[in-house]
Protein backbone atom coordinates (compact mmCIF):
# COMPACT_ATOMS: atom_id res chain seq x y z
CA UNK A 1 0.00 0.00 0.00
CA UNK A 2 2.93 2.36 0.35
CA UNK A 3 3.75 1.98 -3.38
CA UNK A 4 3.84 5.77 -5.14
CA UNK A 5 3.73 7.12 -8.59
CA UNK A 6 6.57 8.86 -8.08
CA UNK A 7 7.03 12.06 -9.59
CA UNK A 8 3.88 13.18 -11.73
CA UNK A 9 2.70 16.11 -14.33
CA UNK A 10 -0.17 17.52 -14.95
CA UNK A 11 -1.26 18.33 -18.68
CA UNK A 12 -3.27 20.78 -20.53
CA UNK A 13 -6.19 20.65 -23.13
CA UNK A 14 -7.30 23.53 -25.02
CA UNK A 15 -11.10 23.39 -26.46
CA UNK A 16 -11.98 25.44 -29.40
CA UNK A 17 -15.46 24.13 -29.26
CA UNK A 18 -18.03 26.17 -27.70
CA UNK A 19 -19.51 24.73 -24.73
CA UNK A 20 -23.29 25.47 -23.75
CA UNK A 21 -23.58 25.74 -20.12
CA UNK A 22 -26.66 24.40 -17.83
CA UNK A 23 -27.31 28.84 -17.12
CA UNK A 24 -27.49 29.27 -21.31
CA UNK A 25 -24.53 30.91 -20.92
CA UNK A 26 -21.83 29.27 -23.65
CA UNK A 27 -17.66 29.38 -23.04
CA UNK A 28 -16.61 30.24 -26.57
CA UNK A 29 -13.30 28.11 -25.70
CA UNK A 30 -11.39 26.67 -22.30
CA UNK A 31 -8.74 24.73 -20.66
CA UNK A 32 -9.07 21.75 -18.22
CA UNK A 33 -6.31 20.52 -16.41
CA UNK A 34 -5.42 16.92 -16.14
CA UNK A 35 -2.79 13.76 -14.70
CA UNK A 36 -2.66 10.47 -16.08
CA UNK A 37 -1.13 7.44 -14.23
CA UNK A 38 -0.79 3.75 -16.06
CA UNK A 39 -0.47 3.38 -19.44
CA UNK A 40 -3.71 2.93 -21.41
CA UNK A 41 -4.25 -0.47 -22.48
CA UNK A 42 -4.82 -0.87 -26.76
CA UNK A 43 -8.22 -1.58 -26.77
CA UNK A 44 -8.41 1.42 -24.30
CA UNK A 45 -10.81 -0.67 -21.88
CA UNK A 46 -9.10 0.42 -18.68
CA UNK A 47 -9.59 4.00 -18.18
CA UNK A 48 -10.93 5.31 -15.04
CA UNK A 49 -12.10 8.66 -14.40
CA UNK A 50 -11.77 10.37 -11.02
CA UNK A 51 -13.99 13.17 -9.99
CA UNK A 52 -12.52 15.67 -7.61
CA UNK A 53 -14.65 17.15 -4.96
CA UNK A 54 -15.54 20.27 -3.55
CA UNK A 55 -11.41 21.48 -2.95
CA UNK A 56 -10.16 19.12 -4.85
CA UNK A 57 -8.28 19.33 -7.94
CA UNK A 58 -6.45 17.05 -10.96
CA UNK A 59 -3.75 15.93 -8.61
CA UNK A 60 -4.58 12.43 -7.12
CA UNK A 61 -1.92 10.85 -7.05
CA UNK A 62 1.86 10.59 -6.72
CA UNK A 63 4.06 14.11 -6.10
CA UNK A 64 5.99 16.88 -7.71
CA UNK A 65 9.57 17.31 -8.24
CA UNK A 66 10.23 15.01 -5.33
CA UNK A 67 8.54 17.11 -2.61
CA UNK A 68 6.80 14.53 -0.12
CA UNK A 69 4.39 17.95 0.51
CA UNK A 70 3.01 17.80 -2.76
CA UNK A 71 1.48 14.34 -2.68
CA UNK A 72 -1.85 14.01 -4.10
CA UNK A 73 -5.48 13.93 -2.47
CA UNK A 74 -6.07 10.70 -2.93
CA UNK A 75 -2.55 8.96 -3.01
CA UNK A 76 -3.85 6.16 -0.16
CA UNK A 77 -6.20 5.00 -3.14
CA UNK A 78 -4.34 5.46 -6.51
CA UNK A 79 -1.57 4.05 -7.49
CA UNK A 80 0.79 0.50 -7.83
CA UNK A 81 -0.74 -2.41 -6.10
CA UNK A 82 -3.46 -0.20 -3.90
CA UNK A 83 -7.32 -0.12 -4.88
CA UNK A 84 -7.40 1.71 -7.67
CA UNK A 85 -3.91 0.00 -9.55
CA UNK A 86 -2.45 1.90 -11.81
CA UNK A 87 -0.64 -1.39 -13.23
CA UNK A 88 -3.94 -2.28 -14.48
CA UNK A 89 -5.89 0.89 -14.75
CA UNK A 90 -5.25 3.72 -16.74
CA UNK A 91 -6.21 6.53 -14.38
CA UNK A 92 -7.04 10.37 -15.39
CA UNK A 93 -7.31 13.21 -12.55
CA UNK A 94 -9.03 16.19 -14.09
CA UNK A 95 -9.65 20.42 -12.12
CA UNK A 96 -13.02 21.27 -13.20
CA UNK A 97 -13.75 23.87 -14.86
CA UNK A 98 -14.36 26.82 -13.02
CA UNK A 99 -11.13 25.24 -10.44
CA UNK A 100 -8.56 27.86 -9.50
CA UNK A 101 -5.40 24.94 -10.55
CA UNK A 102 -5.29 25.71 -14.01
CA UNK A 103 -8.78 24.74 -16.04
CA UNK A 104 -10.10 27.78 -17.22
CA UNK A 105 -12.31 29.40 -14.13
CA UNK A 106 -12.77 32.62 -12.53
CA UNK A 107 -9.07 33.81 -12.06
CA UNK A 108 -8.18 33.09 -15.92
CA UNK A 109 -8.30 36.57 -18.35
CA UNK A 110 -11.37 36.60 -20.31
CA UNK A 111 -10.86 36.83 -24.31
CA UNK A 112 -13.48 39.24 -23.91
CA UNK A 113 -11.96 41.57 -21.77
CA UNK A 114 -8.19 40.81 -21.22
CA UNK A 115 -8.65 40.98 -17.46
CA UNK A 116 -9.91 37.88 -15.50
CA UNK A 117 -13.32 36.53 -15.42
CA UNK A 118 -13.28 37.56 -11.87
CA UNK A 119 -17.53 37.80 -10.93
CA UNK A 120 -18.57 37.51 -14.87
CA UNK A 121 -17.23 33.60 -15.11
CA UNK A 122 -20.61 31.81 -15.24
CA UNK A 123 -22.04 29.18 -12.76
CA UNK A 124 -21.56 25.94 -13.70
CA UNK A 125 -23.15 22.53 -12.76
CA UNK A 126 -22.58 18.77 -12.17
CA UNK A 127 -23.41 18.31 -15.46
CA UNK A 128 -21.56 21.08 -16.86
CA UNK A 129 -18.17 19.24 -15.76
CA UNK A 130 -19.43 15.59 -16.95
CA UNK A 131 -19.81 17.36 -20.32
CA UNK A 132 -16.91 19.27 -20.54
CA UNK A 133 -15.15 15.81 -19.00
CA UNK A 134 -16.64 13.72 -22.03
CA UNK A 135 -14.97 15.66 -24.43
CA UNK A 136 -11.43 15.04 -22.28
CA UNK A 137 -12.68 11.21 -23.13
CA UNK A 138 -13.24 12.11 -26.71
CA UNK A 139 -9.73 14.29 -26.70
CA UNK A 140 -7.72 10.93 -25.04
CA UNK A 141 -9.49 8.42 -27.81
CA UNK A 142 -11.44 7.15 -24.44
CA UNK A 143 -15.17 5.86 -25.73
CA UNK A 144 -16.47 4.06 -22.75
CA UNK A 145 -14.78 3.77 -18.96
CA UNK A 146 -14.10 1.41 -17.08
CA UNK A 147 -15.37 3.16 -14.45
CA UNK A 148 -16.26 6.72 -13.02
CA UNK A 149 -15.68 7.33 -9.77
CA UNK A 150 -15.60 10.06 -6.83
CA UNK A 151 -16.04 11.22 -3.31
CA UNK A 152 -18.90 13.33 -2.07
CA UNK A 153 -19.25 16.23 -4.85
CA UNK A 154 -17.11 13.69 -7.00
CA UNK A 155 -19.78 11.06 -5.88
CA UNK A 156 -22.58 13.53 -7.92
CA UNK A 157 -20.41 13.56 -11.29
CA UNK A 158 -20.38 9.95 -11.23
CA UNK A 159 -23.72 9.63 -10.57
CA UNK A 160 -24.19 12.38 -13.26
CA UNK A 161 -22.50 10.43 -15.81
CA UNK A 162 -24.52 7.42 -15.41
CA UNK A 163 -27.44 9.27 -16.47
CA UNK A 164 -26.00 11.90 -18.85
CA UNK A 165 -23.52 9.30 -21.02
CA UNK A 166 -25.04 5.98 -19.75
CA UNK A 167 -23.49 4.46 -22.68
CA UNK A 168 -19.93 5.51 -21.72
CA UNK A 169 -19.66 4.20 -18.70
CA UNK A 170 -19.12 0.09 -17.23
CA UNK A 171 -19.39 1.02 -13.65
CA UNK A 172 -19.46 3.84 -11.49
CA UNK A 173 -18.24 4.39 -7.84
CA UNK A 174 -20.52 6.81 -5.84
CA UNK A 175 -18.39 7.55 -2.24
CA UNK A 176 -19.96 9.51 0.88
CA UNK A 177 -22.61 11.21 -1.79
CA UNK A 178 -26.06 12.19 -1.88
CA UNK A 179 -28.85 12.66 -4.46
CA UNK A 180 -29.12 15.97 -3.83
CA UNK A 181 -28.31 18.22 -0.83
CA UNK A 182 -30.51 18.50 2.18
CA UNK A 183 -31.59 22.36 3.37
CA UNK A 184 -29.03 22.01 6.12
CA UNK A 185 -26.52 21.51 3.66
CA UNK A 186 -27.13 24.20 1.80
CA UNK A 187 -27.19 26.20 4.66
CA UNK A 188 -23.79 25.41 5.47
CA UNK A 189 -22.50 26.51 2.05
CA UNK A 190 -25.02 30.07 1.83
CA UNK A 191 -22.83 30.67 5.20
CA UNK A 192 -19.82 30.23 3.98
CA UNK A 193 -20.66 32.53 0.56
CA UNK A 194 -21.64 35.11 3.14
CA UNK A 195 -18.43 35.06 4.65
CA UNK A 196 -16.78 35.36 1.87
CA UNK A 197 -18.94 38.14 -0.36
CA UNK A 198 -19.10 40.71 2.68
CA UNK A 199 -15.19 40.46 3.36
CA UNK A 200 -13.92 43.54 2.50
CA UNK A 201 -11.69 42.70 0.18
CA UNK A 202 -14.12 40.89 -1.97
CA UNK A 203 -14.72 43.73 -3.97
CA UNK A 204 -17.85 42.05 -5.60
CA UNK A 205 -15.66 39.15 -6.97
CA UNK A 206 -13.30 41.28 -8.87
CA UNK A 207 -10.47 41.09 -6.06
CA UNK A 208 -7.96 40.21 -8.79
CA UNK A 209 -8.01 43.98 -9.86
CA UNK A 210 -7.22 45.47 -6.38
CA UNK A 211 -4.53 42.91 -5.45
CA UNK A 212 -5.98 41.80 -2.59
CA UNK A 213 -7.95 38.31 -1.28
CA UNK A 214 -10.74 38.08 0.51
CA UNK A 215 -8.43 35.67 3.36
CA UNK A 216 -10.78 36.55 6.06
CA UNK A 217 -13.99 35.54 3.96
CA UNK A 218 -12.16 32.06 3.16
CA UNK A 219 -11.00 31.24 6.09
CA UNK A 220 -14.06 31.59 7.98
CA UNK A 221 -15.49 29.14 5.50
CA UNK A 222 -13.01 26.35 5.51
CA UNK A 223 -13.40 26.63 9.40
CA UNK A 224 -17.00 26.36 9.04
CA UNK A 225 -16.54 23.32 6.53
CA UNK A 226 -13.95 21.65 8.25
CA UNK A 227 -16.32 21.54 11.25
CA UNK A 228 -18.88 20.09 9.37
CA UNK A 229 -16.15 17.21 7.88
CA UNK A 230 -15.16 15.84 10.78
CA UNK A 231 -17.27 14.10 13.44
CA UNK A 232 -17.73 14.88 16.56
CA UNK A 233 -16.30 12.01 17.87
CA UNK A 234 -13.08 12.30 15.53
CA UNK A 235 -13.03 15.89 16.93
CA UNK A 236 -13.06 15.03 20.41
CA UNK A 237 -10.45 12.12 20.14
CA UNK A 238 -8.20 14.16 18.07
CA UNK A 239 -7.84 17.57 20.34
CA UNK A 240 -10.74 16.97 23.26
CA UNK A 241 -10.67 20.29 25.26
CA UNK A 242 -6.87 20.28 25.50
CA UNK A 243 -5.83 24.09 25.86
CA UNK A 244 -2.36 24.75 24.17
CA UNK A 245 -1.19 26.36 27.89
CA UNK A 246 -1.51 25.31 30.91
CA UNK A 247 -4.15 27.01 32.26
CA UNK A 248 -6.66 30.02 31.12
CA UNK A 249 -5.74 33.30 29.38
CA UNK A 250 -9.58 34.54 29.91
CA UNK A 251 -8.63 36.15 26.64
CA UNK A 252 -10.13 35.75 22.58
CA UNK A 253 -6.22 34.85 22.14
CA UNK A 254 -6.08 30.83 20.55
CA UNK A 255 -6.58 29.03 23.85
CA UNK A 256 -7.75 25.45 22.36
CA UNK A 257 -6.45 22.74 20.45
CA UNK A 258 -9.33 23.08 18.21
CA UNK A 259 -9.14 26.87 17.63
CA UNK A 260 -5.37 26.22 16.63
CA UNK A 261 -6.22 23.93 14.03
CA UNK A 262 -9.31 25.45 12.84
CA UNK A 263 -7.34 28.14 12.14
CA UNK A 264 -4.48 26.86 10.53
CA UNK A 265 -6.03 24.88 7.90
CA UNK A 266 -8.43 27.98 7.40
CA UNK A 267 -5.01 30.15 6.66
CA UNK A 268 -3.75 27.30 4.72
CA UNK A 269 -6.76 27.25 2.63
CA UNK A 270 -7.02 30.55 2.02
CA UNK A 271 -3.70 30.86 0.57
CA UNK A 272 -4.21 27.84 -1.79
CA UNK A 273 -7.77 28.51 -3.01
CA UNK A 274 -9.76 30.97 -5.08
CA UNK A 275 -12.93 32.99 -3.18
CA UNK A 276 -15.07 32.79 -6.66
CA UNK A 277 -14.06 28.87 -7.55
CA UNK A 278 -15.67 28.60 -3.61
CA UNK A 279 -18.50 30.28 -4.70
CA UNK A 280 -19.06 28.73 -7.87
CA UNK A 281 -18.51 24.71 -6.48
CA UNK A 282 -20.56 25.39 -3.37
CA UNK A 283 -23.72 26.43 -5.55
CA UNK A 284 -22.79 23.60 -7.80
CA UNK A 285 -23.24 21.01 -5.05
CA UNK A 286 -26.65 22.74 -3.96
CA UNK A 287 -28.27 23.01 -7.63
CA UNK A 288 -27.55 19.31 -8.04
CA UNK A 289 -30.44 17.26 -8.28
CA UNK A 290 -30.73 14.87 -10.78
CA UNK A 291 -34.56 13.61 -9.81
CA UNK A 292 -35.75 17.43 -10.19
CA UNK A 293 -36.25 16.75 -13.79
CA UNK A 294 -38.63 14.12 -13.23
CA UNK A 295 -40.94 15.23 -10.87
CA UNK A 296 -38.20 14.46 -8.07
CA UNK A 297 -38.57 10.61 -8.90
CA UNK A 298 -34.65 10.02 -8.57
CA UNK A 299 -35.50 5.76 -9.84
CA UNK A 300 -36.81 7.76 -12.82
CA UNK A 301 -33.63 10.25 -13.73
CA UNK A 302 -31.73 6.46 -12.92
CA UNK A 303 -33.57 4.61 -15.04
CA UNK A 304 -31.16 5.77 -18.28
CA UNK A 305 -28.35 4.60 -16.28
CA UNK A 306 -27.03 0.86 -17.65
CA UNK A 307 -23.62 0.48 -15.88
CA UNK A 308 -23.28 -1.56 -12.36
CA UNK A 309 -22.58 0.65 -9.13
CA UNK A 310 -20.68 0.48 -6.06
CA UNK A 311 -22.32 2.72 -3.59
CA UNK A 312 -20.23 3.57 -0.27
CA UNK A 313 -21.11 5.37 2.78
CA UNK A 314 -19.10 5.95 6.41
CA UNK A 315 -21.22 5.26 9.88
CA UNK A 316 -19.84 8.67 11.12
CA UNK A 317 -21.05 10.82 8.26
CA UNK A 318 -23.44 13.24 9.48
CA UNK A 319 -23.15 15.33 6.00
CA UNK A 320 -23.85 12.76 3.73
CA UNK A 321 -25.43 10.11 5.66
CA UNK A 322 -25.77 6.71 5.23
CA UNK A 323 -29.55 7.24 4.57
CA UNK A 324 -28.34 9.58 1.25
CA UNK A 325 -26.05 6.68 0.05
CA UNK A 326 -29.86 4.33 0.84
CA UNK A 327 -31.80 6.45 -0.98
CA UNK A 328 -29.49 6.26 -4.58
CA UNK A 329 -29.37 2.30 -4.03
CA UNK A 330 -33.41 2.12 -3.66
CA UNK A 331 -33.60 3.89 -6.64
CA UNK A 332 -31.05 1.39 -8.28
CA UNK A 333 -32.62 -1.58 -7.12
CA UNK A 334 -36.38 -0.36 -8.65
CA UNK A 335 -34.82 -0.15 -11.80
CA UNK A 336 -33.15 -3.41 -11.65
CA UNK A 337 -30.04 -2.29 -12.22
CA UNK A 338 -26.98 -3.99 -10.58
CA UNK A 339 -25.81 -2.24 -7.37
CA UNK A 340 -23.10 -3.14 -4.62
CA UNK A 341 -23.64 -1.42 -0.69
CA UNK A 342 -21.18 -1.39 1.81
CA UNK A 343 -21.76 0.82 4.90
CA UNK A 344 -18.37 1.30 6.65
CA UNK A 345 -18.04 1.47 9.93
CA UNK A 346 -15.48 4.77 10.67
CA UNK A 347 -15.44 7.68 13.02
CA UNK A 348 -13.82 10.25 10.18
CA UNK A 349 -16.47 11.96 9.43
CA UNK A 350 -17.42 12.96 5.81
CA UNK A 351 -13.56 12.86 4.93
CA UNK A 352 -13.47 9.03 6.01
CA UNK A 353 -13.51 8.55 1.94
CA UNK A 354 -10.26 10.33 2.08
CA UNK A 355 -8.63 8.38 5.12
CA UNK A 356 -7.13 4.96 5.50
CA UNK A 357 -9.58 2.40 6.19
CA UNK A 358 -8.79 -1.14 5.77
CA UNK A 359 -12.09 -2.29 5.79
CA UNK A 360 -13.36 0.84 3.23
CA UNK A 361 -9.69 -0.05 1.13
CA UNK A 362 -10.64 -3.60 0.81
CA UNK A 363 -14.32 -3.12 -0.33
CA UNK A 364 -12.65 -0.91 -3.37
CA UNK A 365 -10.23 -3.00 -4.30
CA UNK A 366 -12.56 -6.11 -4.33
CA UNK A 367 -14.73 -4.29 -6.37
CA UNK A 368 -12.09 -3.40 -9.05
CA UNK A 369 -10.49 -6.97 -9.20
CA UNK A 370 -13.21 -7.35 -10.12
CA UNK A 371 -13.86 -5.10 -12.70
CA UNK A 372 -10.63 -5.91 -14.13
CA UNK A 373 -11.76 -9.47 -14.60
CA UNK A 374 -14.72 -8.59 -16.29
CA UNK A 375 -13.44 -5.88 -18.46
CA UNK A 376 -9.66 -6.09 -19.11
Amino acid sequence: MNLSLGNVQPQTKRFVEPLALSSGIVLPEYELVYETYGELNQDKSNAVLICHALSGNHHVAGIYNDDPKTIGWWDNMVGPGKPIDTNRFFVIGVNNLGGCHGSTGPSSINPATHQPYGADFPFVTVDDWVLSQSRLADYLGIKCFAAVMGGSLGGMQALQWSISFPERLKHALVIASAPKLSAQNIGFNEVARQAITTDPHFYGGDFYQHQVVPHRGLRLARMLGHITYLSDDAMMEKFGRDLITSTPKFSLDVEFEIESYLRYQGDKFADRFDANTYLIMTKALDYFDPAQRTDNRLDVALSVARCRFLIVSFTSDWRFSPSRSEEIVEALMKNQLSVSYAEIESSQGHDSFLMDNNDYFSVVKAYMNNIAKDTL
